[in-house]
């Protein structure tokens, strides 16, 4: 599969890039014909706009939420009216995984009704422990975050993308990263501060986790524009032999 960093900016949008989204693409016949499917790892704010450098917004064919901060959902507001207004019309409801409360929650982002909120343009369905879309194979475990929130294991034919979402160090995240391909870890934290527990990952945390994983390569995202993303880079490769790097909008991976 192919992973493209759309947005990865932690908290909220910053100079270099919209926040959290990351697009995934695999080849697959699914009887229908051999074709490429698109999933999104999460939406979050100024996404949507960026997402069209890469790929067509229409053509996506789930939308996969690790937790319901507006870092990493409230673009789907966006992608709401452009499914809705579109001028070729309305276009067909999509997959949406996410958290028990996703589509009321959603229906507030966009100070809509509850019913029908947005269920006429997406099909709002609660995390499964596993679930089938297209190629992709999600597992949904989940992490240490104040809210529910889910660390995401995808596989297609062999090739794993472990997706830490947000969360602190916890058991969930270590099962999600085993043998990863690449393991793709927030690192929102200097090992340096005082930080609040079960919350957000340092880059020390992530080179440790990638290290008790064995996972062949550590992607750092996440990082909040008010530090310097050097500070967790030197931190995770210290903790991890293996290639470490930082995520940068635009940058496309092959898994």
């Amino acid at each position: 599969m192919r992973l493209t960093v759309v947005g990865c900016s932690g908290s909220y949008p910053g100079p270099d890039s919209p926040a959290s989204c990351y697009l995934l693409e695999a080849e697959h016949d699914d009887g229908t014909g051999a074709r490429t499917w698109r999933v999104l790892l999460d939406l979050g704010s100024g996404a949507l706009g960026a997402l069209h450098r890469y790929a067509d917004p229409l053509a996506v064919d789930a939308v996969l939420l690790s937790h319901l901060h507006a870092d990493h959902c409230l673009d789907l507001s966006g992608y709401y009216v452009m499914r809705k207004y579109h001028p070729t019309g309305p276009q067909p409801r999509i997959p949406v995984w996410g958290p028990s409360d996703t589509a009321d929650r959603m229906a507030r982002a966009y100070d809509l009704p509850v019913d029908p909120g947005m269920h006429e343009e997406f099909d709002f369905r609660t995390w499964e422990p596993v679930v089938q879309v297209g190629p992709f194979t999600v597992r949904a475990v989940p992490v240490d975050h104040p809210v529910e929130a889910f660390g995401l294991r995808v596989e297609v034919a062999g090739a794993t993308l472990a997706y830490s979402g947000d969360t602190g160090p916890c058991a969930g995240l270590d099962e999600i990263s085993v043998d990863a391909d690449l393991l793709l870890a927030e690192a929102s934290f200097r090992s340096c501060d005082d930080n609040p527990a079960s919350l957000h990952l340092t880059g020390t945390d992530c080179g440790e986790v990638a290290t008790r994983s064995r996972a062949r390569r550590l992607v750092l995202t996440h990082v909040p524009p008010w530090f310097d993303p050097a500070d967790m880079l030197a931190e995770a490769v210290a903790a991890y032999d293996g290639p470490v790097e930082l995520a940068a909008a635009g940058t496309t991976y092959e898994i």
